[in-house]
């Protein structure tokens, strides 16, 4: 039970303190719609909303939650107060969750706007909800995942931004979010299937489109396993690194 409420308590602080600052909400509005915007004034007005929806959903989710954590965690560990949260009696497991369930939630927010514009521009009632809630909230898991990762190998803030844009800036071009993987140059191809966003993306345009690559499940496995990795090796070097 303790355990319980020391893990909500983390989360509602962190929430509290990083997340509800009106900067960080108004970047879960304004990068989405400039997104959209751009989309718009490139093709003259006339967009398919549907095709570049998944794309966008997937880029907004990942900014989000990799910029957010990477920088809090940093942060809070060269200011020495993520070593107070050490001494807590609870698991390192649950304060890791705690402090990525945050990023997790913000990460959703961050897509759910977007669905929000298409709202305005086109009729989306033929989304399918059951790939693609649960694909928002394991690409969100993802990359808070990610974000983990990248801030327990930085020592300081600009370290975990630039960081950050090392894995995130090839994915925008190298996972189908806006370029279909079969228009990728062949001997870079590669890459894109050792990414998981792009079977994050799969799976909200077998969602909102049908235009999936892979199998919706296969693709869910993919981000289940990456999740795993990405925080038991977090957790290691955590264990390796800070704690003494």
């Amino acid at each position: 039970m303790k355990k319980w409420i020391a893990f909500i308590n983390i989360l509602l602080k962190d929430i509290k303190t990083y997340y509800l600052k009106p900067p960080n909400i108004s970047w879960g509005i304004i990068f989405p719609f400039s997104w959209t915007l751009m989309f718009f004034l490139r093709s003259g007005g006339s967009v398919d909303i549907p095709d570049f929806l998944p794309g966008l959903v997937s880029l907004s989710i990942l900014f989000g939650t990799t910029s957010m954590l990477a920088v809090t965690i940093t942060f809070e560990k060269k200011q020495a107060s993520f070593d107070r949260l050490l001494l807590a009696p609870i698991s390192l497991n649950t304060l890791m969750f705690a402090k990525t369930g945050g990023a997790v939630i913000f990460g959703i927010f961050n897509a759910l706007f977007p669905l929000l514009i298409a709202v305005v521009f086109t009729d989306i009632s033929g989304i399918s909800w059951f790939p693609a809630l649960p694909g928002i909230f394991f690409i969100s898991v993802t990359s808070a995942f990610l974000g983990l990762f990248i801030s327990v190998s930085a020592r300081e803030v600009f370290e975990a931004q630039t960081f950050s844009n090392f894995f995130r800036f090839p994915m925008i071009f190298l996972c189908g979010l806006f370029i279909p993987l079969s228009e990728i140059p062949g001997f870079i191809r590669p890459l894109s299937y050792i990414l998981p966003l792009t079977y994050g993306a799969d799976i909200l345009r077998y969602a909102i489109g049908g235009n999936n690559i892979f199998d919706v499940w296969f693709s869910f496995l993919v981000l289940l396993l990456y999740s795993g990795g990405l925080f038991m090796i977090s957790i290691k070097n955590i264990r390796k690194k800070w704690i003494l």
